[in-house]
């Protein structure tokens, strides 16, 4: 979206988090998407903190494991940077005005819009339709990052062999695997839906209304935490304890561990789904739907669904895609709920 023009078919979506790498190359054939190829690798510790590259060589390595593994045909690739690295703002301008007009009316008043020096940042824009309230003015939706931000992931992807074609947002992209999603399932049109996106160290949970994000909300919470948890109790190396989370196979691990984060987890997503309905509360909640490589917890799902009351639903944008020869249905089915960005980027040729 920041300055690479529109993509094309065959796309790759790398999604880079604070613990994996994970890549999901799509086709577009028709009226129907196809998974072409995936892979997830894992990160060592502290490469990427909060959605930010910290150490360029260790990410570099662990998306080239990914390429091996999943071998894609494509080599346009969609990364996104963080929603936090981006200034996203609403502009009104008259209907008149085209892109032309648009640009150079952007860079003009650029010192009112985005708190940089304007040659630091990468903007676009997009129309967003006639204003509400005047039919004169047509709303333009803002997006503008630092230069540097993007410059890092896209030598990410070069360095491996890609070629970047679009720059995205993670919000973005993950509205975008969230829309799909929802159409492909029953939902009532004016009832929202929560997704909670449960990752190594954060849970963001969203508000989806007719397609669109329209609440968010950050807690310090994810699964890093259970392997942190665990890796003290038992004496174990991350490593180790990364992969005894996994079995669940240690003495007591579920009465001393596992149950009491599930019960912190389950009470931390109640209290955003409370502060929602308290603050902004535009729509009523029809269900929650489950994502982000940490969500598989046990018991999770059933626990969010006696305490919200709500229908709980993992998330899996695969689950009416066709699937390419040679991909094992069951193990991509298991990655799934950790695949909506990447999903939502690789998508990003029908934007």
């Amino acid at each position: 979206m920041l300055g690479f023009g529109r993509a094309t078919q065959g796309l790759i979506g790398v999604d880079i988090t604070s613990a994996t790498v994970k890549l999901l190359e799509l086709e577009r054939h028709s009226d129907h998407w196809r998974v072409a190829s995936w892979a997830v690798r894992p990160l060592v510790d502290r490469a990427v903190v909060e959605r930010r590259i910290r150490d360029v060589d260790q990410v570099v390595m662990a998306l080239s494991r990914a390429i091996d593994h999943a071998g894609p045909r494509a080599r346009r690739a969609v990364v996104a940077v963080p929603t936090g690295a981006v200034i996203t703002k609403v502009l009104s301008m008259p209907v008149s005005f085209d892109d032309n007009d648009i640009a150079q009316r952007i860079a003009m008043e650029s010192d009112k819009h985005i708190p940089f020096p304007f040659n630091e940042v990468t903007l676009d824009f997009q129309r967003l339709g006639v204003n509400a309230r005047y039919d004169d003015q047509q709303d333009i939706l803002l997006v503008a990052c630092r230069r540097q931000d993007m410059q890092q992931l896209t030598d990410v992807l070069e360095q491996v062999g890609l070629e970047p074609a679009v720059v995205d947002v993670e919000m973005f992209a993950m509205e975008r695997a969230t829309r799909y999603l929802l159409s492909r399932i029953s939902h009532h049109p004016d009832r929202g839906s929560a997704l909670i996106d449960i990752g190594a160290s954060m849970t963001a949970f969203h508000i989806v209304h007719r397609g669109r994000i329209v609440h968010t909300r950050d807690n310090v919470m994810g699964g890093r935490q259970l392997t942190d948890e665990i890796r003290q109790h038992y004496s174990l190396t991350f490593d180790d304890a990364g992969r005894a989370k996994k079995t669940g196979d240690l003495p007591d691990y579920r009465q001393r561990i596992l149950h009491p984060f599930r019960e912190s987890l389950v009470q931390q997503i109640m209290r955003s789904l409370k502060l929602y309905y308290t603050t902004a509360g535009a729509c009523d909640i029809e269900r929650l739907i489950l994502a982000g490589g940490s969500s598989v917890i046990e018991g999770l799902a059933e626990r969010l669904a006696e305490e919200s009351r709500l229908e709980v639903v993992p998330a899996n944008p695969f689950a009416t895609m066709r699937i390419g020869s040679g991909i094992d249905n069951a193990s991509l089915a298991l990655d799934a709920p950790a695949m909506m960005t990447a999903c939502g980027l690789a998508m990003r040729s029908l934007s």
